[in-house]
């Protein structure tokens, strides 16, 4: 799978969490995966927690903050 399509796991609904980023239309956002990832939770643990998500959904949040930061220069 290339990075585009990876990132297209990642959408953005008004409706949802203010129009923040979330994977594949679901009410669970990059940013809380993002949080779990670095409290220490493995891609494993984030798997058991919500059984709909899939390693390729952890993969597009990780591809989503690295375009994030390299479009702001931070």
């Amino acid at each position: 799978m290339n990075e585009q399509t990876t990132l297209e796991r990642i959408t953005v609904n008004p409706q949802i969490f203010g129009g923040k980023p979330i994977i594949r239309g679901r009410r669970l956002a990059v940013e809380h995966i993002l949080g779990m990832l670095t409290a220490g939770d493995t891609i494993e643990t984030l798997l058991a927690s919500y059984s709909w998500l899939e390693p390729e959904d952890v993969h597009a949040c990780l591809l989503y903050a690295r375009g994030f930061i390299a479009d702001n220069n931070v």
